[in-house]
């Protein structure tokens, strides 16, 4: 099947996850992820659903642990300037290209 959605979906063997932003809060990731830290050590996360810190205040980071409700920490769910992630990848590409950077 040529189909372009098998295309976009990665090889069986590769992780795949959801993750979702929550509003003043962490970063939700489910699905079939591997979790490492910067040394590219495996971090064992014990479940496939887990909360990532976004605040910087947890003490059980990179998992969040609720501190930032006691923090004040405040994010949208979202971008505060949407971009479709296809575009980013084209202005990328044109930045590698012409070393031009595209208008914001």
């Amino acid at each position: 099947m040529t189909d372009a959605r098998v295309r976009d979906e990665p090889p069986a063997d590769e992780p795949t996850a959801t993750i979702t932003p929550y509003r003043d809060g962490p970063l939700i990731v489910r699905g079939n992820f591997q979790l490492v830290d910067t040394d590219g050590q495996e971090i064992d996360p014990g479940r496939k659903t887990v909360a990532l810190c976004r605040c910087g205040k947890s003490g059980i980071k990179p998992f969040c642990d609720g501190t930032h409700k006691l923090a004040g920490f405040h994010s949208g769910s979202a971008p505060s300037r949407p971009r479709p992630a296809a575009r980013l990848f084209q202005e990328a590409g044109r930045e590698a290209d012409d070393g031009q950077r595209p208008p914001a």
